[in-house]
């Protein structure tokens, strides 16, 4: 059909792109619709990376202020003040974005993501959740896993040096290049919650310090009935009672959570700039990946932290354990 060819406008402006992962893959982001759910730096860059690669659309979702930790590193906001009257943090960023690629259309939904219904997710093929509380995840989740048609699903959080990427891909098929021929693959992944709740003992040994660091506080925010990162140095005695009572319940050694790594992340809740710009690359690599269909998506979890420059894959899933 001719209305699923590229322009001679899109062509010209995605040349080097279309010369990396082809023609096709361009069509398919240039019909991409993706939803993002709090904006924090690292999903800054991730919108950044997205709208210059040529999506059709990307729908903002975020009500809040601006704050002295959102100007921290959140490069969208505009430096001027005076235009933040009125607005919310999704409205001043959609402004920001509209000026990286015009043919891509920007827009702001309000409200509060998890009171949405199934159906309007319905309308996307990408849904990125940031600074969402566990039910929030989990129940996101669970509403794009009940359409019809695969959603692909992203968490993505950074604290201090570390961050954390989750992918839900639900089935996925994709073609790769092995050798000189093209292979088709398929993958199947967890949900979220079905991801989580695999026993930490049946884990690898070597498995990532920053998967469970997360998986604490995360829980720590649940169980005080804090928002997402609203933690603080004063809370690291309870944080370190919650590790050890976790590590107690799932048979795993107190070690793999250092003290020190907890630390860290609740004395220094906030993002790091230049680990937010790693993360949201990688984000953004992957989402592209899975709207095209070409290329080893990341399978499940990706975990970086920058005192050590290690980004670690791990494959924490249901199906892996029999379950």
């Amino acid at each position: 059909m001719d209305g699923d060819e590229l322009t001679e406008q899109e062509t010209a402006l995605y040349d080097r792109q279309i010369r990396v992962w082809g023609a096709d893959a361009q069509r398919r982001l240039s019909k991409a619709h993706i939803l993002v759910y709090g904006i924090k730096g690292t999903v800054a860059e991730f919108c950044k990376n997205i709208v210059l690669a040529g999506v059709g659309s990307l729908t903002l979702v975020d009500d809040r202020e601006v704050t002295e930790e959102a100007l921290s590193a959140n490069f969208l906001i505009p430096s001027d003040e005076n235009v933040y009257a009125g607005k919310t943090l999704a409205e001043l960023c959609c402004d920001s974005l509209k000026d990286f690629n015009p043919m891509v259309r920007v827009s702001v939904e309000k409200g509060d993501l998890s009171s949405f219904d199934v159906e309007f997710f319905s309308k996307f093929d990408v849904v990125v959740v940031c600074c969402c509380s566990l039910t929030t995840k989990k129940l996101i989740n669970e509403k794009c896993r009940k359409l019809p048609k695969r959603l692909a699903f992203y968490t993505v959080d950074c604290k201090d040096s570390c961050g954390e990427i989750f992918v839900d891909l639900q089935l996925h098929r994709y073609s790769k290049k092995k050798l000189e021929e093209t292979v088709e693959c398929e993958l199947k992944y967890s949900s979220f919650e079905e991801a989580i709740s695999v026993p930490w003992r049946t884990l690898p040994r070597k498995a990532s310090k920053v998967y469970f660091a997360m998986r604490v506080l995360e829980r720590f925010e649940e169980v005080e009935g804090r928002r997402p990162g609203e933690v603080s140095i004063e809370d690291l005695p309870g944080v370190l009672k919650l590790k050890k009572e976790l590590c107690e319940a799932q048979s795993l050694n107190e070690s793999h959570i250092p003290n020190g790594l907890l630390e860290r992340l609740v004395t220094n809740a906030r993002e790091f700039p230049p680990v937010c710009a790693i993360i949201g690359g990688i984000l953004g690599q992957e989402v592209i990946k899975a709207i095209s269909g070409k290329g080893d998506p990341l399978k499940n979890f990706f975990c970086f932290d920058a005192t050590d420059g290690k980004g670690i894959i791990e494959d924490i899933s249901s199906c892996n354990t029999g379950s």
